[in-house]
């Protein structure tokens, strides 16, 4: 299934949201016009997706780590890639 011009645009502002001066909430609202919590779904959905990560691997992958940073930290504990040796 080929990514649609909605999920592009989901990864190409996640890619260049900041360099636009103004908040993730309003490139969202002004591109998409949907509410950051709808575009955070859409994204987390489409994470998973291997068009999305061949159409953008570094932003795919980047997301991919920072989800699974915030999973480690719920339990509370650091992955072992995460520990510097002794």
């Amino acid at each position: 299934m080929a990514l649609c011009e909605r999920d592009c645009a989901l990864l190409d502002i996640e890619r260049t949201w900041w360099l636009e001066g103004r908040s993730k909430t309003e490139v969202v609202r002004a591109r998409l016009r949907l509410s950051l919590s709808r575009y955070n779904q859409l994204l987390s959905d489409l994470l998973n997706n291997a068009e999305a990560e061949a159409y953008d691997p570094l932003v795919v992958r980047r997301l991919k780590r920072a989800r699974e940073r915030r999973r480690w930290a719920t339990m509370g504990v650091r992955p072992a890639s995460d520990r510097r040796p002794r």
